[in-house]
C-alpha cells in the first residue's frame, strides 16, 4: 500500500512528502491498528512513529515502514521530515485540525504546508480499487451480517421493540466473530421506517409493520453494509407495490452498474425506476457510496458525482421510497465493480418477506 502512494509522490517531482494522521488512513497504509501515530511518507522512505503503548506491536507487526518510538510530536515530525529532504508536504486537509495545522507550521520552517485536497485525492483513489484480500474481508464481514439478518427473522414478533431488534443483531454479529459494528445499527418499524437513518426506538412491532434494518460488522477493519425491509403479518397492496419498485430499482443498478460508467449514471440507474413509479420525491439520498476500512468511502452513486467507477471498487446500491407517517422501504447489497458488471457480495434473499 505504502509503495502505491511512494509511487504517486514520485509522479509529483522531487522534495513531496505526505503525512498521515487519520487512524483509518494509518491502518490501511501499515495494516496496524493504533489510536495514536504519524505516518510520514516520501517518495523513497516511509517513518511511522508511535507512543509507548503501541511501540513494541508496531516493531514486531508493521513491515513496509521503519518505526520509531514518539518523541516530542512536532518537532520529531520536522526531523524525519528534515531528513527526507521534504520541502513540499501534503496532508490530509479534510482530517487534519486547526490546531494540528498550526503546530506543524510551528516548526516547518523550508517546507510548505498544502491545505488542498491533494493528499486526500491520493488516498481516496488509492484506497477505492480493492486488492483481494481486501474484498475477502469485506466479504467475510457481510457474510456474518447475513447470518445475524437470517437469525433475526426468527426472532422478530409483534410486541419485541425496536430496540430489542437492534441490540439482538449487534450481539449476534459480536457474537459471531464481528471485531466492531460498521455503524449503529438501525431498526425502524411502521411510521418510523419512513426515516432513512431513524434510531431504534421503544416502539413495539405490531402486524402492519413494515421493519427496515440497516446493519453491518468488521473484520480485519473492513466494514460489511446491509438493509432489508420486512413485513409482519401483512402486507398491503401500496406496500407491496413500494417494496417492488424498490426492489426493480436495484436490480436495474446491479445489472447496469460496471466500470467506466459514472457515479451519476449508476444512481440514476435506481432514480429513474423511483422516478417513473413516481415516488421519486420520496427517494430522498444517494444510491450508494464506496465501503472499505471506513463505511463511508469514496466513490458516491450519486446524482451529484462526476466520479468514474473502475475495476476493484465496492460500493453499496440501496435505494429507497420513505413516505412520511406511512412507512419506508430501503434494500441494500454491496457491489464489487468490475470490467463488464458488477459481483454482488451480499448473499441474502430479497423477495418480500412477511413474517
Amino acid at each position: 500500500m505504502i509503495k502505491n502512494l511512494q509511487k504517486l509522490l514520485s509522479e509529483k517531482g522531487l522534495g513531496y512528502s505526505a503525512l498521515i494522521i487519520a487512524p483509518e488512513n494509518r491502518k490501511y497504509f501499515t495494516d496496524f491498528d493504533s489510536s495514536d501515530g504519524f505516518l510520514l511518507v516520501s517518495s523513497d522512505r516511509a517513518v511511522f512513529i508511535t507512543d509507548g503503548r503501541y511501540i513494541e506491536a508496531a516493531e514486531k507487526q508493521i513491515s513496509n515502514c521503519e518505526v520509531r518510538l514518539q518523541g516530542k510530536t512536532y518537532p520529531q515530525i520536522a526531523e524525519i521530515l528534515n531528513e527526507m529532504n521534504c520541502k513540499h508536504l501534503l496532508v490530509e486537509a479534510t482530517r487534519m485540525t486547526v490546531s494540528t495545522y498550526n503546530s506543524l507550521k510551528g516548526v516547518l520552517k523550508n517546507t510548505s504546508v498544502a491545505t488542498d485536497s491533494t493528499l486526500d485525492m491520493l488516498i481516496n483513489t488509492l484506497r477505492s480499487v480493492k486488492y483481494e484480500n481486501e474484498v475477502e474481508n469485506v466479504v467475510k464481514a457481510q457474510r456474518i451480517a447475513e447470518a445475524a439478518f437470517k437469525h433475526i427473522l426468527e426472532f422478530i414478533k409483534p410486541g419485541v421493540t425496536e430496540k430489542e431488534i437492534a441490540l439482538e443483531l449487534d450481539f449476534f454479529m459480536l457474537r459471531n466473530g464481528g471485531e466492531g459494528l460498521s455503524f449503529e445499527t438501525i431498526a425502524v418499524s411502521g411510521k418510523n421506517s419512513s426515516m432513512p437513518h431513524g434510531v431504534p426506538s421503544d416502539k413495539r412491532i405490531e402486524n402492519g409493520d413494515f421493519i427496515t434494518m440497516d446493519f453491518g460488522t468488521i473484520i480485519n477493519g473492513y466494514h460489511s453494509d446491509m438493509t432489508r425491509t420486512v413485513a409482519v403479518g401483512f402486507a398491503t397492496d401500496e406496500m407491496k407495490n413500494v417494496y417492488d419498485t424498490v426492489l426493480k430499482a436495484q436490480q436495474n443498478c446491479l445489472d447496469n452498474i460496471k466500470a467506466g460508467i459514472s457515479c451519476k449514471n449508476g444512481d440514476m440507474f435506481a432514480r429513474s425506476i423511483i422516478n417513473d413509479s413516481g415516488y421519486g420525491q420520496y427517494f430522498t439520498h444517494s444510491t450508494g457510496h464506496g465501503v472499505g476500512v471506513e463505511i463511508h468511502e469514496f466513490p458516491n452513486l450519486s446524482p451529484a458525482s462526476d466520479s468514474i467507477l473502475k475495476t476493484g471498487n465496492i460500493v453499496t446500491v440501496e435505494p429507497g421510497i420513505y413516505i412520511p407517517e406511512k412507512f419506508g422501504v430501503r434494500i441494500e447489497d454491496m457491489a464489487l465493480i468490475t470490467e463488464s458488471g458488477c459481483r454482488n457480495l451480499t448473499n441474502a434473499p430479497k423477495e418480500l418477506i412477511i413474517l
